[in-house]
């Protein structure tokens, strides 16, 4: 997500107590916040690190008590990525409720601006992720993508998966809020061509793969953060790396080096973005929604 809320909540008293309580139970020793400094968290959470009185930090998001869930299964997901070690992620510490706000808390990994191999050593961890493979579509729970809930069941198909559980679930969900793409049925229609010559297996994807969600270690190692996984195509995910104007040609180079991409990428990642386009739309408004329309009119173009 690329906008960010100006309003800081501080973190309640009682709740304090609670995050104390949950990283002294990590830690295994007590835990006291020293200090806490707001820090960009995007557009759908606050966001904090924590210093505790022996200089140990922390990261915590913050949201509204209803947006637990959506910190659980994020939490799940780090696991899952962080259990293949591939690509880093931050260690989850706890996922929990309080009073006022449901929070996140997890490492802290202190970065530093990224050079070319960097990118490159993102490319090749990005493609040993995605030969993570299961035997369905979905995951084993429905999450969120930004925070729009997204539907992950098992499916044999990824060509029904992508069509009921990603471009026609956003499809309505931009109707709802009195948007329709004029080309959908058409769209729609022309689905089965995209996948002609395309039989994907089921990767493990990060789902939420732009560079707002990339940075890298002080020591250079790259780390990805706020996924939305699920198994599906891997293209998917590289695709969405492409939306908002791409990453450094040292990553694709290095991916496709050690996991080439079948034909037609070209083509079905434009349809993937719509999906994430789509998402925006019913997010932010309709600026995206020319921009919906024009990817659409490229895809039944071709």
């Amino acid at each position: 997500m690329i906008q960010r809320r100006d309003h800081r909540i501080p973190l309640a008293l009682s709740d304090r107590d609670l995050i104390e309580a949950a990283l002294s139970k990590h830690r295994g020793t007590p835990f006291s916040i020293a200090s806490q400094q707001a820090i960009g968290g995007g557009c759908i959470n606050d966001a904090y690190r924590l210093r505790g009185d022996d200089g140990q930090t922390y990261f915590v998001k913050a949201n509204s008590p209803s947006f637990l869930p959506a910190f659980q299964t994020e939490a799940q997901a780090l696991a899952e990525l962080a259990a293949t070690q591939t690509v880093r992620v931050p260690h989850v510490v706890a996922a929990l409720a309080g009073d006022s706000q449901a929070y996140l808390i997890l490492e802290y990994i202190e970065t530093r601006p990224s050079h070319s191999g960097d990118w490159q050593s993102l490319g090749r961890q990005l493609a040993q992720l995605h030969r993570i493979e299961q035997s369905f579509f979905g995951w084993t729970h429905d999450n969120h993508i930004g925070a729009t809930p997204q539907a992950n069941p098992r499916t044999d198909s990824w060509p029904e998966f992508f069509r009921l559980h990603r471009l026609e679930r956003q499809l309505s969900l931009c109707a709802s809020r009195g948007y329709n793409l004029p080309q959908s049925d058409a769209l729609l229609a022309a689905l089965p061509s995209f996948f002609e010559n395309h039989q994907p297996s089921p990767s493990l994807l990060h789902g939420d793969l732009w560079s707002g969600n990339v940075s890298f270690a002080s020591d250079g190692s790259p780390f990805l953060y706020d996924p939305a996984s699920y198994y599906g195509d891997r293209e998917a995910d590289l695709a969405f790396t492409e939306f908002f104007g791409g990453f450094p040609a040292s990553f694709y180079q290095a991916y496709r080096e050690a996991l080439p991409l079948d034909s037609g990428y070209e083509r079905r990642k434009i349809l993937y973005n719509l999906y994430h386009c789509l998402n925006h739309l019913y997010l932010f408004g309709a600026s995206y929604a020319h921009q919906a329309e024009q990817m659409a009119r490229q895809l039944l173009s071709r």
